[in-house]
């Protein structure tokens, strides 16, 4: 595996459509939902690693440890930044990961993922 401790990707987001709650119309706005800043750190995360696997492997998460910390409103640009921190036995990676919306931390945490055969989720025999 090619995966070096210490990769990092940041990427960039819209606060918009499934990514976003009014928790059930209590709060009188549109926020970031707390499984909407999730999957983004989990899709870095799992760019990260997809870049840089062999042919035939992908990653799925198995661990989420985050705090959502502050809010971000409806049509706010955030960026979402994984750094891999440890891989244990060529195939536990383990993320730090935080939401950003300019200087402000929305949410931040650990993550961690599990390298597989892609043929292992699709039934394939390989």
């Amino acid at each position: 595996m090619a995966l070096e401790i210490g990769a990092e990707r940041t990427d960039e987001f819209v606060v918009e459509g499934r990514l976003m709650t009014d928790v059930g119309g209590t709060i009188g706005a549109s926020v970031l939902s707390t499984p909407g800043m999730i999957g983004m750190m989990e899709r870095t995360s799992a760019v990260l690693c997809f870049e840089q696997l062999e042919e035939g492997r992908a990653t799925v998460g198995f661990e989420v440890c985050v705090k959502h910390v502050a809010a971000a409103a409806e049509g706010q640009t955030c960026t979402v930044h994984a750094k891999l921190r440890e891989v244990v036995d060529d195939r536990k990676l383990r993320f730090d990961v935080e939401v950003k919306e300019a200087d402000r931390t929305i949410g931040v945490g650990t993550h961690e993922r599990r390298v597989i055969e892609i043929g292992s989720v699709t039934g394939e025999q390989g």
